[in-house]
């Protein structure tokens, strides 16, 4: 709960539900990915197409979201995003092949990156209490990532077009409660440039921070978009096993992820997150059998929570002081490094199941080591991080675009 009085909480709660709603509609389409392949006589990089048009674009669209927030305020953008995914959604569902399903899935990426461009902004610029309204997202977050997979094999096993159809619908829900609840945050922005985002690139922690999230982003999308293949299961049991990864992430996010960072350090926590999810690769490549690679899906998933839950935070403190900026620059790498994996784990999945793990740890050792040479770098450029529950409300704003 939120130490202090919060007069914009049901903004803040009216945003959380949209941004519960989105990261759901990800996770969603796991459990049905082998039968949209069975139905249209898919080869596995085909299938992909599916994650990589929806990541591609995303992450392409981030900085003109960005840039458009500065334009037209936070608000109208957010409406914006949130009205394109419903609405791909609703559509895909009615898809008669795999290029009217991959650019439907692009059009909902684009949707996506109005509304992660200004989710997380507005509602930290809303908030008294910082941490409460972090917390807040990434509770959202992690618990997403769990009841997705779980709805899109529940309503899979019908049709593989329902789960589109019903996410569709709940962010058609989540649009009128945006429209009617969200409000502009009380402080007017200036525009954002586009030479604003390029100058944060010259910041030497915040490149190194973003070469180790690209490795670890192409490393995330082979989990998620390879595995629903590589187990080979029923949609309902592969929905059910996702749905356990899913509570890994929650678990790594929610239960771990800070506490061990107020401990040890954000930077360390990274560390500890992107080795552990190492040693989870080469597991999966050398797996014998599904109930181990089922434990590993969990596992993997646990550390990809750690890593979740102290990425945005470096960013945003690493990166420019304002936080618009720092959020698109950051947001182009992540999701840009992310777009090619599925369909590089497909073309790959065609020379050897294991292969996509292979290539996967082999780009996350290459982070890993990027990592062990910058880690110094980065703690000395990050602050120390405010203690749990702090109130922000007394500190001044010049002070918050440092770490938002």
């Amino acid at each position: 709960m939120p130490q202090g009085p919060e007069p914009h909480r049901k903004a803040i709660y009216a945003t959380t539900l949209a941004a519960f709603l989105g990261i759901a509609g990800i996770g969603v389409v796991d459990p049905i990915l082998p039968v949209i392949g069975s139905a249209m006589g898919l080869s596995a990089w085909q299938v992909e197409l599916l994650f990589t048009a929806y990541i591609a674009v995303m992450a392409l669209g981030m900085i003109p979201a960005t840039l458009a927030t500065g334009r037209f305020g936070f608000k109208p953008v957010l409406i914006a995003g949130v009205a394109t995914v419903g609405g791909a959604a609703v559509v895909a569902s009615f898809s008669r092949n795999i290029v009217e399903l991959a650019a439907l899935r692009g059009v909902w990426g684009l949707g996506n990156a109005l509304f992660f461009a200004t989710a997380l902004v507005v509602m930290v610029a809303l908030a008294n209490d910082r941490e409460w309204v972090v917390g807040l997202f990434e509770t959202a977050l992690g618990l997403a990532f769990a009841v997705g997979p779980l709805i899109g094999g529940v309503l899979g096993r019908v049709t593989w077009r329902l789960p589109f159809f019903m996410c569709g619908v709940f962010m058609l829900v989540a649009l009128a409660v945006a429209a009617t609840q969200l409000r502009e945050p009380p402080r007017t922005q200036p525009p954002v440039r586009l030479a604003d985002i390029g100058r944060t690139f010259r910041r030497g922690p915040f490149v190194a921070l973003c070469v180790v999230t690209a490795a670890y982003n192409f490393v995330f999308f082979i989990v998620l978009g390879y595995t629903p293949l590589f187990l080979k299961l029923a949609v309902i049991p592969l929905g059910l096993a996702f749905t356990g990864w899913g509570l890994g992430l929650a678990v790594g996010i929610l239960g771990v992820g800070h506490r061990l960072a107020h401990r040890i350090g954000a930077v360390q926590t990274l560390g500890v997150a992107i080795v552990g999810l190492l040693a989870c690769m080469a597991l999966f490549a050398t797996s014998t059998g599904l109930v181990e690679s089922l434990i590993v899906l969990v596992g993997s998933g646990l550390f990809m929570g750690l890593a979740n839950a102290n990425l945005t935070d470096l960013a945003l403190i690493l990166g420019s002081a304002d936080r618009r900026v720092a959020t698109g620059a950051f947001n182009l790498v992540r999701w840009g490094a992310a777009a090619p994996a599925p369909v590089v784990a497909g073309l790959l999945a065609e020379h050897g199941a294991a292969l996509p793990y292979w290539v996967g740890f082999g780009i996350l050792a290459a982070g890993v080591l990027v990592y062990a040479l910058s880690a110094g770098a980065m703690t000395r450029a990050a602050r120390p991080l405010p203690p749990a529950h702090a109130n922000t409300a007394a500190v001044p704003e010049e002070v918050l675009g440092e770490v938002y």
